[in-house]
């Protein structure tokens, strides 16, 4: 959109191109280069570069892969980096990721074709994995440095990293130890070669401890030499590992300079849903819930469900304005006019809620959470779906869904609660896809959803992790947390999360010994030790690895987990504390309402699919950086503090302000077809110090180790479901 030969005056047109360039003087006639904001990765197909990959892909920002393994694969030569456009030099990307500082093998033309590129246009370049050697500014790791496993180790963001890209950081970057049966790290930790060739240096920005000296060996480092930018990350890792996501934002800022499309932010949110309602409480001799579909035996609910109450909710409030988190709540209209029935017409709790309603978020999930799907058989277990005489699955019918729907929107005007009308949960996320049973969507939902003004609709990311539109809505899916529905207390917790994930000779279900997505406990917790010591870690290292993954999906759990022991605060904050304890005060967590996780979702797609479809320019000559994107398509940008949006003759500041950088969706101003941003100052690179190629570097010795827990990463443990 917005090319300058699509405008029918030439005026318009010169106005226009003094918008997108930079006031001193880089115009058509000068030599500055144009960069394209495309990075250009390298891939051996091993789990580094498969990392940044990830990262990139995650973040929106646009790379071309190339695959050493294919044969047909291009040769990288100069054409292939550099052209001309409109009689300026363009460099086609602004930085190279490769598997290690030279996978081309020994004088390969194509490693000294992306050199002088490099020195050409002031390119950077990223060695996703090698080993320290004085090729790379290194001493030798095996002569005064430590090689071998980093598992459980901390290392050290540096002054230098903290003043550079690692500013996000709080300094400590902990290397996960999963299980001490299986290797999940590698690495070579060594010193910077005491004198380096002429003109070159080496900055350590992440280090660690060398064992058995005072020294601390460099595990990433910024290597200048020959006129070029190499960052040497000397240790392996995979996209899932929590040290990898710590540092890979970093990565990407240094590669770029610090503008790039694409934005990263950690985001944190959490539904607890059933509130008014009561939950029902796990049997630890029937093995099941009482009043639960699928438990045999037990079809009478228990007569102690399990209920938030007044102490509760004021417990709630002072959580969420201490910890910054405001939680959202699923809500059932419906228990609360149950409870009055059964209490003289009162309900203390929603008297309380109510009255501090501004502490919360609201969520609308149906009256009475019921069954919204196909029509149940519950005379067999699991329970299955009824049919007609055509063998067709019967269905809730549209009139019980709206009103299940409406009539919940209806008890929250009535009691004064101000309710965000087109978020919906339904119960159980009924409604939608449920297999085996029900593997496809009750038709009747979607114009359930038309009818009431539902346009965000919450799923189940244990079931679908994409977003898909369900009639006029978008699901937005949500992480369900280990912390069980029918759980007040740790030790039934504890109980029940022996028998779902424990042996049958440990006098578990089994179940995990046939599943190929669940792993089995090695031996049953202790019920007063198991939660705190055991599931609580767990569940909260799972959580913070959708955190760390810019991952704008919200978690959720159930209001029987803020009852009674109030357990569910335990995995909330060992979030919040280990998420504290690793990011500097610049980069807080985002915490968007369920509304804003779904248009967040359906930007990104708007984006990539924009981006796939080669319908995105975006450039940057001198200070000035244009985007063109399609009309409609907001354009995910990261810039350094200071950088400005253009509007005519004015100008404002881009994005927010997250990690030390400006970030943000963008979108052209008013009277502008293409996104204009000004850079705080020109950021193109210094000139080559000396002319002439680089110098040739030997390459690394061929397959550098990468253990077993790298290449098939160690799952955290029970309810880990990413790394399998």
């Amino acid at each position: 959109m917005g090319h300058l030969a699509r405008l029918a005056s030439a005026c318009a047109a010169a106005a226009l191109l003094a918008m997108a360039l930079p006031a001193a003087g880089a115009s058509a006639a000068d030599d500055t280069p144009r960069v394209d904001l495309r990075l250009l990765v390298v891939d051996d197909g091993q789990p580094a570069t498969a990392a940044i990959r990830a990262e990139l892909t995650g973040a929106g920002t646009p790379f071309t892969t190339v695959r050493l393994a294919d044969s047909g694969r291009p040769r990288i030569d100069e054409a292939f980096l550099s052209d001309t456009v409109d009689g300026r030099p363009r460099a086609k990307y602004q930085g190279v990721v490769l598997p290690n500082d030279n996978p081309f093998g020994a004088d390969s033309p194509e490693m000294d074709a992306l050199a002088a590129y490099e020195k050409r246009f002031g390119i950077r370049q990223v060695d996703a994995y090698t080993y320290a050697r004085p090729a790379v500014g290194l001493e030798l790791a095996q002569d005064s440095g430590y090689i071998g496993p980093l598992d459980g180790r901390v290392a050290q963001v540096t002054a230098a990293g903290a003043a550079g890209p690692f500013k996000y950081l709080r300094g400590n970057v902990p290397f996960e130890d999963n299980d001490p049966s299986v290797n999940e790290s590698y690495g070579y930790a060594a010193v910077p070669l005491a004198k380096q060739q002429d003109g070159a240096t080496f900055t350590s920005l992440l280090d660690t401890a060398i064992p058995g000296s005072s020294a601390r060996g460099s595990l990433i480092g910024e290597y200048q030499h020959d006129g070029r930018s190499e960052l040497v990350v000397t240790f392996v890792y995979n996209e899932y590992q929590s040290q990898q996501r710590l540092v890979s934002r970093g990565i990407v800022e240094w590669l770029t300079q610090g503008v790039h499309l694409g934005a990263s932010h950690n985001y944190f949110s959490i539904h607890v849903d059933d509130l008014f309602a009561a939950d029902d409480r796990w049997d630890s001799d029937l093995n099941c819930t009482p009043g639960d579909v699928d438990c045999p035996g037990g079809t009478e609910p228990d007569t102690s469900p399990i209920r938030m109450t007044t102490d509760d909710a004021e417990h709630a409030k002072q959580w969420s304005q201490q910890r910054g988190i405001k939680i959202d709540f699923a809500y059932n209209g419906g228990g609360s006019v149950e409870y009055k029935a059964e209490h003289r017409g009162q309900d203390p709790l929603a008297d309380k809620i109510v009255a501090d309603q501004g502490a919360f978020r609201w969520i609308n999930h149906t009256l009475t959470h019921a069954w919204l799907g196909c029509v149940q058989d519950l005379s067999v277990v699991p329970w299955k779906c009824q049919t007609d005489s055509s063998g067709k699955p019967r269905w809730t019918p549209r009139s019980e869904i709206v009103s299940q729907i409406q009539d919940n929107l209806d008890w929250a005007k009535k009691e004064g609660l101000a309710v965000e009308p087109h978020e919906l949960v339904t119960g159980e996320h009924s409604g939608l896809s449920t297999t085996p049973q029900q593997p496809d969507d009750n038709p009747e939902l979607a114009p359930s959803l038309t009818a009431t003004g539902a346009t965000w609709l919450g799923s189940d990311t244990s079931r679908e992790k994409g977003q898909r539109k369900v009639g006029p809505a978008l699901t937005v899916p949500r992480y369900p947390m280990n912390v069980f529905y029918n759980a007040g207390t740790a030790a039934e917790e504890v109980d029940e999360y022996n028998w779902i994930y424990g042996k049958k000779s440990d006098g578990g279900s089994g179940t995990c010994e046939n599943s190929t997505t669940t792993t089995c406990l090695p031996e049953p917790l202790d019920t007063e030790t198991g939660y705190a010591s055991y599931i609580v870690p767990l569940e909260a290292r799972i959580a913070l690895g959708h955190v760390l993954g810019n991952d704008p999906r919200p978690h959720f759990m159930h209001q029987s987990n803020l009852a009674e022991e109030r357990i569910g605060y335990h995995v909330l904050d060992k979030i919040l504390d280990e998420y504290k304890s690793l990011f500097a005060d610049s980069t807080p967590l985002v915490n968007p309402r369920m509304r804003d996780a779904g248009a967040e979702l359906r930007e990104r797609a708007d984006w990539q699919r924009a981006v796939a479809a080669g319908q995105v320019t975006a450039y940057r000559i001198g200070s000035a950086v244009t985007v063109e994107a399609p009309a409609g398509v907001k354009a995910p940008v990261t810039a350094p503090d200071g950088t400005v949006q253009k509007t005519g003759n004015s100008q404002a500041p881009f994005g927010d302000a997250y990690a030390g950088q400006r970030s943000g969706w963008a979108v052209p101003a008013a009277g502008q077809s293409d996104i204009a941003l000004d850079l705080p100052a020109a950021l193109t690179p210094a000139p080559a110090t000396h002319a002439g190629p680089a110098a040739q570097l030997p390459p690394p010795a061929a397959g550098l180790p990468v253990p077993a827990g790298v290449r098939h990463p160690v799952s955290y443990g029970p309810g880990d479901t990413n790394r399998r």
